[in-house]
């Protein structure tokens, strides 16, 4: 119960405003490699979807793709206010709600994208449970996460174990959990750099506790070179 009402109070925190999540997109602005966006929307386009559910997807980049590119119909739905409002200021018909129930019939979507989210989820099963059940026959959810080196360098600087290890959604372990519910599995791993000068790196620190110490950090002879590791899951429905 205590992980819960912790996870609880840093989803509502880091969300309640975009700065966080805005400060952690600036580390990728210098970014080299594999674009795991690019291979999570592509996974979505391959099944030339009607209907579309994103669920948590911040300030609405991949659903406004989506809709644009591929001409679905996108339905986004988040637990922060401010990012239904940022989503919604940007014509995606965005919703405040819970991944862990749905307010949709079954079957009533092609598509479900997850991106870097579903580690936030208090329930995971039945999160993914929820998923399954609004997907049509053979629907895809894609699925977007991180692996333990994801950022190394950057939590070696801090003198700090990676908290990523404590995800119950990660490159590790999200094929296990995905297999309970989703007749089948496949991975595409997008690896590749980023390259943050020490401006970045204490905004960095400074939208995550856990390392807060980068916030001091530096001066640095050099900028500081991070590694990039994320997994695009490609679960399918029977």
């Amino acid at each position: 119960m205590t992980q819960r009402i912790d996870e609880a109070g840093f989803v509502r925190a880091q969300y309640e405003s975009e700065d966080n999540l805005r400060a952690r997109k600036a580390a990728y602005v210098n970014a080299e490699g594999d674009d795991p966006r690019e291979f999570a929307f592509e996974a979505v386009a391959e099944v030339a979807p009607q209907r579309v559910l994103e669920v948590g997807g911040g300030e609405g980049e991949l659903a406004e793709r989506i809709r644009g590119e591929l001409g679905a119909e996108v339905i986004a739905m988040d637990q922060s206010e401010r990012m239904v409002e940022i989503q919604r200021s940007k014509g995606i018909d965005a919703r405040v709600g819970d991944v862990q129930t749905l307010p949709f019939a079954d079957g009533e979507f092609d598509v479900v994208l997850a991106a870097w989210m579903l580690y936030h989820v208090p329930d995971l099963d039945r999160g993914l449970a929820e998923i399954a059940r609004v997907l049509k026959p053979s629907g895809r959810l894609v699925a977007v996460t991180n692996a333990i080196d994801h950022l190394q360098e950057l939590w070696d600087l801090a003198g700090r174990v990676t908290a990523l290890q404590k995800f119950t959604f990660r490159s590790e372990n999200g094929e296990e959990s995905l297999r309970r519910h989703f007749a089948s599995v496949t991975r595409r791993e997008a690896h590749g750099w980023a390259t943050m000068d020490e401006e970045a790196v204490r905004r960095f620190g400074a939208s995550w506790a856990d390392l807060a110490s980068l916030v001091t950090a530096g001066p640095f002879a050099e900028p500081l070179r991070v590694r990039r590791h994320s997994t695009i899951f490609v679960a399918e429905t029977a």
